[in-house]
């Protein structure tokens, strides 16, 4: 048995307009009917993953860079933060004017009180609203709190200061440009792929990790089979891959899994 984690953007997606090749939904679900375990491994928490997703079939879920771990109906693992951290970054992040993304389980938010400045966070925050996601929650809310966050920045120098107090509780993830993903410490992709495992009672050499950013480089370089898609921007992670695989957006995911054995 083979079990493999996937992450989604650019990887489960096409890395052209964000759609679920029907040559992966078909792969996955044939991978599985061959007896092989299929797990989403994201940084998006489980109510981003999209019913889209879910429809395609897979065996469990770790969400949040490993923070959140559902198999089957079961959830094995779910971890949040104390409301006061989270109400003192959020009283960092409006003296830094920073644009900042809360996730958690139950929703993703901005804070209704910052007027969002740089265009990528504007545009995502477009996206959760054309999906009706209500954006705007009242982050002062004495219970109010996340599993993680993400930032966009547009000075050197705001990153600097929020990294002052958040470097104590998160490990920051570069994601290119001025993004950054914040995932608490002794959690990550990796971490949650090795619950699954635990779970399981599976050997490490049985699991396969598919990905192609920066925030997949815990789990790719945790396991021996490692899949890079040939979409990945960054030559490093490419050059890292034990198995490098086509683009999304050309059936990269599907012909990787045959190549990998997965429908023997």
């Amino acid at each position: 048995m083979k079990i493999a984690f996937f992450d989604i953007d650019g990887t489960l997606t096409s890395e052209k307009d964000g759609s679920v090749p029907k040559s992966a939904s078909d792969a996955i679900r044939r991978a599985r009917a061959a007896g092989n375990l299929m797990f989403i491994n994201t940084g998006r928490c489980f109510q981003n993953v999209e019913k889209r997703f879910r429809e395609v079939g897979f065996d469990g879920y770790v969400n949040g860079c490993g923070t959140h771990i559902v198999i089957g109906d079961e959830t094995i693992l779910y971890v949040t933060q104390p409301a006061e951290r989270i109400h003192k970054l959020t009283e960092i992040s409006r003296a830094l004017k920073v644009d900042t993304l809360y996730e958690c389980r139950y929703y993703v938010t901005f804070d209704p009180k910052h007027t969002l400045t740089h265009p990528d966070a504007i545009r995502q925050c477009q996206r959760f609203k054309d999906r009706n996601y209500d954006v705007s929650m009242d982050i002062d809310a004495p219970d109010f709190s996340c599993d993680k966050f993400v930032i966009w920045y547009k000075d050197d120098s705001q990153l600097k200061e929020i990294r002052k107090y958040t470097d104590q509780y998160f490990d920051c993830i570069d994601r290119g440009g001025t993004f950054r993903e914040f995932v608490p410490k002794g959690y990550s992709k990796a971490t949650g792929l090795q619950k699954v495992l635990d779970y399981y009672n599976l050997p490490l050499d049985s699991a396969y990790a598919f990905g192609d950013s920066n925030n997949d480089l815990a789990m790719l370089s945790y396991v021996k089979h490692s899949v890079v898609m040939g979409n990945a921007k960054s030559e490093d992670l490419k050059e890292k891959a034990a198995h490098l695989a086509g683009k999304a957006s050309e059936d990269g995911l599907s012909k990787a899994l045959s190549d990998l054995g997965f429908f023997e």
